[in-house]
């Protein structure tokens, strides 16, 4: 009885933290494949006009890859796509996991953000960007940034 119980609790603890209605904005699950290129990054040919595309939590860049195994390399795969606005190398390191919302593309029913911060050589202030590896989008390179070139 006490085991029903706490599993009870724990159960609605874990549901009450997610809503039942996604707050995402940009979802298109129409939005064409990603394609890899050679070097194992995404291949990206648009930029957002949109300056909440990546910057905002209800508009993050959705890179859904077929599955969300592994995470880290489809973020990779996106990050290193990136340069700064002028073509600079930029870093980035992972931030947190934030933002709960409901998905059909997660065993646990709920899917979450990954924040990173992105620095560049002569930026004045890191940026943050919201990845979301759950839902599909159009890609793009977020406002500001640029593509990494080969």
């Amino acid at each position: 009885m006490k085991k029903t119980a706490l599993f009870v609790i724990l159960l609605a603890a874990m549901t009450s933290c997610v809503s039942t209605k996604s707050t995402l904005k940009n979802v298109d699950d129409n939005a064409p494949d990603l394609v890899l290129k050679k070097n194992n990054t995404f291949a990206i040919t648009l930029f957002s006009s949109d300056k909440r595309y990546g910057y905002d939590p209800d508009y993050p860049v959705n890179i859904f890859f077929r599955n969300t195994t592994d995470e880290a390399l489809n973020e990779t795969r996106f990050l290193n796509a990136l340069a700064g606005p002028n073509g600079e190398k930029i870093t980035y390191t992972r931030l947190e996991t934030c933002c709960p919302f409901p998905t059909k593309r997660s065993n646990m029913g709920a899917g979450f953000l990954n924040v990173y911060e992105l620095k560049w050589e002569g930026q004045k202030k890191p940026v943050k960007l919201y990845l979301n590896i759950y839902e599909k989008g159009i890609l793009m390179v977020p406002m500001g940034l640029s593509i990494k070139q080969e």
